[in-house]
């Protein structure tokens, strides 16, 4: 499940045959120059450009909804009623707070705010419980399976811990909250893997974060400085406009 950042990325994904979707804080912030994880783009940001992506390609989109913007299982109740309204197939709830001090809520208020996401979403719409542990220096397995089997049992869809290390954590994860299925961002964060080897351990979604985001960044760069050294053929090897453009709604 890819994710793109905007109408062209997800044309083109589109293009290449992926079944569907998800959007990316990451790089809808950072496209919009702001900072992700901080509340700098809005609810209602967020999910209108899910329902771009979703207008533009007719596929199922996956919300990236952060922490449901708030820290009460009201507000996550609140963003899960607006992702059903505005026609997501499924959206994510974090237990981030969008405050550095204090980056990951504690283990009670992250399941209220889960279970409170459950009940809104009352099997209309996919929810994925997410802790995001490992993303925040804290690489403690105990508790990112605690989370997540608790997640799992208030309700959640889909369970997800980003980063986590090696295979052997990703199995674990897996084993703990089965049958339900568990989403693994690209892979263990120390070595490499493929997906043929994710699904063997059980993995059922693959998704991709803000790493297409920053590939187009780093051609950018690799670009500009071809550029900066005379070479104008840099940026004759790229995608023709029209290319894109005939991808696009003419209306």
């Amino acid at each position: 499940m890819p994710n793109p950042w905007d109408g062209a990325s997800a044309v083109l994904l589109k293009r290449a045959g992926f079944l569907a979707l998800g959007t990316t804080s990451f790089g809808i912030a950072l496209a919009l120059g702001r900072q992700d994880g901080l509340h700098a783009v809005s609810r209602d940001e967020a999910i209108a450009n899910g329902v771009l992506l979703s207008r533009l390609t007719d596929l199922p989109v996956n919300g990236d909804l952060e922490d449901g913007f708030g820290p009460s299982p009201q507000d996550c109740a609140d963003t899960v009623q607006a992702a059903i309204a505005a026609g997501l197939a499924g959206l994510g709830i974090e237990d981030t707070t969008a405050d550095p001090a204090r980056p990951i809520h504690d283990f009670d208020d992250a399941v209220a705010r889960v279970r409170a996401a459950a009940i809104a979403a009352r099997g209309r719409i996919v929810l994925t419980g997410r802790t995001d542990n490992y993303l925040n220096g804290r690489p403690d397995l105990d508790d990112t399976i605690r989370r997540l089997v608790a997640f799992a049992e208030v309700g959640a869809d889909v369970l997800y811990a980003p980063a986590l290390p090696d295979l052997d954590a990703i199995a674990a994860v897996v084993r703990a909250v089965a049958p339900k299925p568990v989403n693994v961002l690209i892979g263990p964060s120390r070595g490499a893997t493929t997906l043929a080897g994710l699904a063997a351990l059980g993995v059922r979604r693959v998704s991709i974060g803000g790493a297409l985001y920053r590939c187009a960044m780093t051609g950018l760069i690799d670009a500009a400085r071809r550029l900066q050294d005379g070479d104008l053929s840099a940026v004759r090897q790229a995608i023709g406009g029209n290319e894109i453009s005939a991808l696009l709604p003419r209306a």
